[in-house]
């Protein structure tokens, strides 16, 4: 197992690729994107309880996605029952990134309510809005600032780790550990990926409703919510594709060489 380090183009090409992979089968990906968002929501109407056990089921079902992109990209069947095949691998180690996750954001939330006594750590934990004071003094911007910065190098420790423990049966510390060299070594390529993501996620919607009311000169709320939703149902399966395509592209095996 090696991780390449590739040229800051492919940032883009990550995603492009993601849509491609994404047209094979878009119906069926965007029904398995839209059941795991429901599942999500579903338990984290539990306060406190239901944020834990979505962060230690989100690597199980990280992988049942890629399993999805996967099957996609060698034209194998593809059925809802995949969406659950993420907890059929190493499931064990899954479950311990989940945890190390867990305990890991709670420790930065803890730092970041010393600014804000804690307002940021409800909100997340709890669903529990911070108030207008606690926004207008600033403290709640702060501290989401502070959990920023901090959360950066536990999304690259966790960016490939779960497919580094499923599809190659690494151990927790090394999927972390060889995911995060994998994103710093492609930082550049990380850069461009998210600002192609946040340019297309922010210029799509805004496109197609200027286009909506220039064609009808008006725009009804439903009209415009469905082309919100219709926008949506594109890209966040294509974004879901393209963390598999860069997967794909970043780690090579010995056969892949």
């Amino acid at each position: 197992m090696q991780a390449l380090t590739l040229p800051a183009r492919h940032g883009w090409r990550w995603l492009a690729d993601g849509f491609r992979l994404f047209r094979k089968n878009h119906g069926m990906l965007a029904f398995l994107v839209v059941s795991y968002w429901l599942l999500m929501a579903v338990l984290n109407l539990i306060p406190w309880l239901g944020t834990a056990v979505t962060t230690l089921c989100i690597p199980a079902f990280s992988v049942s996605l890629m399993n999805a992109c996967r099957n996609i990209e060698r034209a194998a069947p593809l059925s809802p029952q995949i969406l659950f095949s993420g907890f059929q691998s190493n499931l064990p180690a899954l479950l311990t990134l989940g945890a190390v996750y867990l305990v890991a954001t709670l420790c930065i939330l803890g730092i970041s309510s010393l600014a804000d006594d804690g307002v940021l750590l409800r909100l997340m934990m709890a669903g529990e809005k911070p108030t207008p004071e606690a926004i207008a003094d600033g403290r709640f911007v702060v501290a989401s600032q502070i959990a920023l910065l901090l959360l950066c190098p536990l999304m690259m420790a966790y960016w490939y780790a779960p497919m580094l423990a499923a599809w190659h049966r690494f151990s927790p510390g090394k999927a972390l550990f060889f995911s995060f060299v994998a994103c710093l070594r492609n930082w550049r390529a990380f850069l461009v990926y998210s600002l192609a993501v946040a340019f297309v996620c922010m210029l799509a919607p805004v496109f197609l409703l200027g286009l909506l009311a220039v064609l009808l000169q008006e725009s009804s709320a439903l009209v415009s919510g469905l082309v919100v939703v219709g926008t949506i149902l594109v890209i966040a399966p294509t974004v879901f594709a393209s963390f598999y395509v860069s997967f794909r592209d970043v780690f090579v095996t010995g056969s892949d060489a």
